[in-house]
């Protein structure tokens, strides 16, 4: 089977996009093929794969799976990716419209083009924060979870807990530039407190508008920018005073611009959006499932 696919990136988190409109790849070999596409030296490479299908509730769906073949509920910098392949192409007629994911709508806005008019940068509204521990879900003792203590491999950490429809861990460190992040990112990904394993942000305040995260996601391990991460990011700084509410996160890919608005509770997410290169690819038959008989 040849499919036709878009290697494209936020602020280096990088995700390989297939148009669902026009590649048809069942839904039973969709894991198998995400992490086929997702290997840097046998596929294409990437820290998933994104389908871009037609909406139910909204313009259009973002269908994202992490780079073990793990659906995910939602990718920031992969939603804005979504909205400059959809706008590029006339999917979209207004430079304002909506993404859904995992059933969750979210608004997009083009916010700065190219040239060529092609979108440059966009802005999500990515909704208010989830803070009850149940719902993002995190085993604690209080709710909401805001620097409680958590011991991984021996050492107690303060975690701050947020769900953006996907749970996130966030740990204040001195520097993130010194964590052995390989070795200890699997930790909290697996940590007994977190049911449906997490997202870990580890987080330099460096001012009050500004700081540097480096992130470990769930089913991927390390990645150059992680959206929602930077706007869990954003929420832990102000539910511990670290930082005022409109911030820029600096990421191993770039920044991210976060706004949460006290008037409204949303999280406002802005940042680049980039394509690579597209192409076209031989699936092995090892993906594949029989072809249904007629």
């Amino acid at each position: 089977m040849i499919l036709h696919f878009t290697k494209m990136e936020g602020a280096g988190n990088d995700y390989v996009y297939v148009n669902g409109f026009t590649e048809h790849v069942k839904e039973a070999d969709k894991p198998a093929v995400v992490r086929y596409l997702s290997d840097r030296h046998f596929g294409v490479g990437g820290d998933g794969v994104i389908f871009i299908n037609a909406g139910k509730q909204a313009d259009l769906e973002m269908e994202m799976f992490n780079a073990d073949g793990t659906r995910g509920e939602m990718c920031g910098n992969g939603i804005r990716c979504v909205g400059k392949y959809a706008y590029d192409r006339g999917m979209v007629r207004s430079k304002t419209f909506t993404v859904e994911s995992f059933g969750a709508v979210k608004h997009l806005e083009i916010t700065k083009t190219n040239p060529d008019g092609s979108a440059k940068e966009l802005a999500v509204d990515m909704g208010a924060p989830i803070l009850q521990a149940k719902d993002i879900p995190v085993k604690a003792t209080a709710s909401p979870v805001v620097n409680e203590p958590i011991e991984v491999d021996g050492k107690e950490y303060r975690m701050t807990c947020v769900s953006m429809g996907n749970p996130h861990c966030v740990i204040f460190v001195d520097d993130v530039d010194a964590l052995d992040l390989p070795a200890i990112g699997p930790k909290f990904e697996h940590h007994p407190r977190f049911p449906k394993r997490t997202n870990t942000e580890f987080v330099q305040v460096l001012s009050r508008d500004r700081v540097k995260m480096r992130v470990w996601e769930r089913g991927t391990g390390e990645t150059l920018a992680c959206g929602t991460g930077c706007c869990a990011t954003g929420t832990a700084c102000v539910l511990n005073d670290k930082t005022d509410r409109a911030i820029t996160v600096e990421v191993r890919g770039g920044e991210i611009g976060i706004f949460w608005d006290p008037d409204t509770g949303r999280i406002r997410m802005q940042g680049p959006a980039t394509e690579v290169f597209s192409g076209e690819i031989s699936l092995p038959d090892a993906c594949l499932s029989a072809p249904e008989q007629g």
